[in-house]
Parts: C-alpha cells; structure tokens; sequence
C-alpha cells in the first residue's frame, strides 16, 4: 500500500512567540517532552517495520510547536530519510535550529515546509538558513502569514531568497473581507496560487483520500481521518494501514487549510503540486521575485 502520514505528537512548546498562534512561547514540562520522544520514537520503530510487509509511505510532522529545536525530531527525520520504503518525509519548520545534522540527510527524499515569522528571527538570519538547505540540496518551500503587518516584510524576503524557491502565503481567515482588492494583487505577485488557500471549500459529503490512504496520527497512535476531524477511526499499531483504510466522505462543512484540501480529488491539485505536495512546491517557476512583484500596499 502507498500511504501518506501526518503525525503529531504530543509537543506545543515553541521559541517563538507569534501573536496568530495559540502555542507560542508555550513551554512543555521534562514529562511531556519526554513522552513526545517516546511517541516519535514508536512512530519511527513503525515506519521501520512496515518494509516487510511491501508499503511505501510519505511521512509529514507537523507538531504543535518547533519540532527541530529536539534531537528526536532530527533523528527521526534522518533515519526516516535513509529508509528504502519510505518515499518521502518533510517537516513543518520556522528553521530556527542548528542545520549541521542535515548533512546526514537523504536529500532526494527530505524536506522542509519552512514558515518565515517577521519580528521573530531577521530576514538575514532566515534567508542564511534558507541557503544553507539549498546549498546541501534539500528541497524547501517557504511560507508566511498573510496578516497585513507582514507584507513589507513577505515582500521584502520575496526578493532575498532564491527565486527558484517557492514562497507560499497563508491567507488570514480570522476576519471576514479582510484583504482589499491592492492586497490582494500584491499577495497574487508574491504566490501566485494564492487564491486557492485563500478559498474555503464546501466539503460535506465529497470524496476525500484522508482516511482511504492519507492519515492523521496522533502521537499515541490514535488515527483521525483529517487533522479536522475529531473523530478516531482506529488505532494504528494495533490495525495497521489495511484495517485502517477506507472511502470516506468528508464529514465537515468546510475545508479551509492546505493540508486538508490537498486531498480532495476534485481540486486535482496533484496536477500543481506532483510529488512535492507534503513540503508544498508548487510545479510552476512564475514566481514573484520577478521584475513583475508589487509593493506592499499601505494601510
């Protein structure tokens, strides 16, 4: 079976302090970071064991928190990396840690979905990080909030980083008619494919793969169709991938998130994205950074 996982453990600890998200500055106790590790650590021992039985599986962490800023998120990554059957394995990032580790890397199967945090860590601190991936190899898109505050600061990365490099924008969802139509040009300079995350998409009743052969693990090993859903549908080392797998139907109203609506068929955004979905690069190379980016508008 070819499967795509999302596991998440149980860290919400993070060194930055973003005022857009609930964990920031959260700091977890020694009992919870250490029951983390041995979640992670299972996990892995899992992924590890599944080569006898012919799967080949896509590995995402995408931890409430900075996962890389802990030795067992680095060395799960690496192993992970080096593992025969598994295709890929990416994770969620504001590259704040140390990069020396990623040298042990496989870097036609590692990635970073990489998030910028303007008054969080400078621009020059960021992009040397940003370089030193490309350096070595390994494959990253980067990311940002769309909140108005930061579009000098998403437009002044925009030309610092490599224009080969993808850069995504999170649209800001919290407000209603939050973005005019000048911010709205500007961000479609910076992402072209903004629009679709912009979207909220009807969902209810509609095909999904999210519990046919993508799933989301919670550190335990409890598995939920979609990271939305609070629903569990099984336990993955007790049922494995095949008692686990089949069709279901969204049962939200809605699906407003990138990991989310990546997986519904009828978006066909596998055409965009090929085999770069879980570290989200887009197939296209019209990226901003180009003669053509717009200023920032003023508020």
């Amino acid at each position: 079976m070819r499967a795509t996982l999302y596991f998440r453990g149980s860290l919400t600890s993070c060194n930055y302090d973003c005022p857009y998200c609930p964990f920031s500055k959260n700091i977890d106790n020694a009992h919870t970071l250490a029951k983390d590790r041995s979640q992670v650590e299972t996990f892995v021992e899992w992924v590890r064991n599944q080569k006898t039985d012919g799967h080949h599986l896509s590995i995402f962490f995408n931890p409430y928190g900075e996962g890389l800023t802990h030795t067992w998120y680095r060395e799960a990554v690496i192993e992970l990396s080096q593992m025969e059957h598994v295709e890929k394995v990416a994770i969620q990032t504001n590259l704040s840690a140390r990069l020396d580790w990623t040298e042990k890397l496989n870097p036609l199967k590692a990635a970073f979905w990489a998030t910028y945090h303007p008054g969080q860590t400078s621009e020059s601190r960021f992009t040397r990080q940003s370089r030193e991936l490309h350096r070595r190899g390994i494959a990253h898109s980067i990311g940002a909030v769309g909140v108005k505050s930061a579009f000098e600061a998403i437009s002044s990365l925009r030309r610092s980083i490599s224009p080969d490099i993808y850069l995504w924008v999170n649209a800001f969802k919290d407000k209603p008619d939050y973005y005019s139509e000048e911010d709205l040009i500007f961000l479609k300079g910076i992402d072209p494919y903004f629009e679709y995350n912009r979207m909220d998409y009807e969902s209810a009743g509609k095909a999904c793969k999210t519990g046919y052969d993508v799933f989301y693990v919670q550190g335990a090993g409890l598995v939920k169709r979609c990271y939305k859903d609070r629903q569990i549908i099984g336990h993955l080392y007790r049922e494995g991938l095949e008692g686990l797998s089949q069709q279901r139907a969204c049962r939200m109203s809605c699906c407003d998130c990138y990991i989310g609506y990546i997986h519904m068929p009828e978006l066909k955004l596998d055409r965009l994205y090929g085999g770069r979905m879980l570290e989200r690069i887009a197939g296209s190379r019209r990226l901003a950074g180009s003669p053509h980016i717009q200023e920032a508008p003023r508020h």
